[in-house]
């Protein structure tokens, strides 16, 4: 399946100039447009799943290829463009851009990609778990306890909404390891709950 994908804010007139270019495009890569996906007047910084792309990407199949006017089409966010890029390559999809003359597919670019892909993920979980060091840092040099109260319980249990259900068994003389296995949960978790009553 070849797919056109168009995205546009308002302009009537960018939607048709890049329905050509992605006609052409088609036509020197001796394809032919399938389908045309379009999302007209919507923001490139909304997630693909706001999106028709979103439906697209979901479809997509090893093989099938998108051709858009440019990167930027697909998203004004890098990481989510790599994100779209590199749900392609997962498939086998193939993309390929008009202006910027951009190719996804079995070639040295896409490998050189891919390592970008990898690289980037590192980068950004490394950045995150640095954050959550400092702010867990700055938390204490301010003298804010970190976790949970010392003594108290978490209040959520497993089992919520299951009291009833827990306390027919055990009326019936069903052993505690079997209830617990039932609901499953730990025989302590089942025994803590218990305690409650």
């Amino acid at each position: 399946m070849v797919y056109g994908y168009i995205r546009v804010s308002t302009d009537h007139q960018d939607c048709k100039n890049q329905k050509l270019g992605i006609e052409a495009k088609a036509t020197a890569l001796g394809l032919s447009i399938d389908k045309y996906i379009e999302d007209a007047g919507v923001s490139g910084i909304k997630e693909p799943d706001e999106r028709a792309l979103g439906g697209c990407l979901r479809k997509l199949r090893m093989g099938d290829v998108i051709i858009c006017s440019e990167l930027s089409r697909l998203g004004r966010k890098l990481f989510m463009i790599m994100r779209i890029l590199e749900h392609c390559m997962q498939i086998g999809a193939k993309l390929y851009t008009v202006k910027d003359g951009y190719e996804l597919g079995d070639n040295i670019q896409s490998k050189v990609l891919a390592f970008a892909f990898g690289l980037s993920a590192e980068i950004e979980r490394d950045l995150i778990s640095q954050r959550t060091k400092e702010a867990l840092y700055k938390r204490k040099l301010l003298g804010i306890r970190l976790g949970r109260p010392q003594g108290s319980r978490n209040k959520h249990y497993k089992l919520d909404g299951q009291r009833d259900y827990v306390k027919h068994m055990l009326s019936k003389g069903v052993p505690r390891y079997k209830i617990a296995r039932k609901t499953g949960v730990s025989r302590a978790t089942l025994r803590r709950f218990i305690g409650t009553f």
